[in-house]
């Protein structure tokens, strides 16, 4: 075999090595790969039992716990709300009324059972993807988000 021809089997089998370890990374990641949406989007967007991020504000008023140590909370983008369940301790930084992303799965009919609760880390924090789609309704009254 001509050393040209070494060449181009070399480039084509790292291309294909390439190709499979991109594919095998892409695929294994597919998994955690979770997206962002509001409460109004979570039934045309999400299927169910399907892991989602699920962000807007925290409603006044509706933080109660259950007997369980489990904590109840609705989350809304101005058009629909959302119950949350999350068992587990909240992060210091929970509050009503501000912005908050809750990773876990949904299903129709029921609560949104959260694995993780995400809250805001100082006054002027909101999730980019939270900000915008409150810029899109007309709920956002802060700056742009970063």
């Amino acid at each position: 075999m001509r050393r040209r021809n070494q060449r181009l089997m070399m480039i084509g089998v790292a291309g294909a090595v390439l190709v499979l370890a991109a594919t095998l990374t892409f695929a294994g990641l597919r998994d955690s790969v979770v997206y962002f949406v509001a409460p109004s989007d979570l039934a045309e967007k999400a299927e169910a039992g399907q892991r989602v991020r699920l962000g807007g504000l925290v409603v006044e008023g509706t933080l109660r716990r259950e007997a369980d140590g489990a904590s109840l909370f609705d989350i809304t983008d101005g058009v629909t709300s959302v119950t949350v369940r999350y068992a587990g301790l909240l992060p210091d930084l929970f509050r009503e009324g501000q912005g908050v992303v809750a990773e876990g799965r949904w299903q129709p009919g029921q609560a949104f059972e959260a694995e993780r609760v995400l809250a805001k880390h100082d006054e002027t924090y909101m999730p980019r993807e939270v900000a915008e789609a409150l810029k899109q309704r007309g709920e956002w009254k802060g700056d742009p988000p970063p």
